[in-house]
């Protein structure tokens, strides 16, 4: 997957460094790369730390109305549903990448880049307690899903101000993959928490 959905507009304590990504797992539909985001199968790579968001892509109707086609014939394929996703969440129509993610989801329930992207979806059309029971179903699929857990933090954080349910998504993103891009991006984010709180991250509001 091409993943990569950055969360932009992040406001509050310090995390100026991690503003930049939100990984998801994007695999970009005909090789349209989605940059950033909660991390699904397809992996993402976060944007460097203090980077901004990158433009909105150009919806490209020609191919939502080829793969609209091609879902409309072919009921029993995921596939053309997640490149809709990818093309829809890619041109931040957040709302539009919900409705195919969702059908591929229920397609094909096994996919964790799909159910992460659904659950990235969500929390970019300010549904925090939905992306985070999304993410949840991810972890059943793969408990050890790093981009995922990356994902938990970050909505955490920045959707329900949960700093300590935060610090210990990214304290196990850190125990998986130490030198891995997600657990280098976990790295920044839990230094940049204890550099806005050096007496350690307050007790949040309780998460979904």
């Amino acid at each position: 997957m091409k993943p990569d959905a950055i969360a932009t507009g992040i406001a509050g304590i310090v995390f100026g460094l991690i503003a930049g990504w939100i990984i998801g797992s994007q695999q970009a539909a005909f090789g349209t790369a989605s940059v950033a985001t909660p991390t699904a199968a397809s992996a993402p790579a976060p944007a460097p730390a203090g980077s901004s968001a990158p433009a909105a892509a150009v919806l490209d109707e020609n191919k939502v109305k080829a793969l609209t086609s091609i879902a409309q014939q072919q009921p029993a394929n995921a596939q053309p549903r997640v490149d809709l996703g990818n093309l829809y969440f890619d041109s931040e129509r957040y709302s539009d990448a919900i409705k195919w993610y969702d059908e591929a989801f229920k397609l094909n329930p096994k996919d964790v880049n799909v159910s992460t992207d659904l659950g990235v979806s969500y929390y970019y059309t300010n549904q925090p307690d939905r992306a985070l029971a999304q993410f949840d179903e991810s972890l059943k699929i793969d408990p050890k899903h790093t981009k995922t857990l990356l994902n938990v933090g970050i909505v955490r954080a920045f959707g329900k101000q949960d700093l300590t349910g935060a610090e210990q998504a990214w304290q196990k993103v850190m125990e998986l993959d130490p030198s891995g891009p997600e657990g280098q991006a976990a790295k920044r984010a839990l230094d940049s928490l204890k550099s806005a709180h050096p007496g350690g991250a307050p007790a949040g509001k309780p998460g979904a």
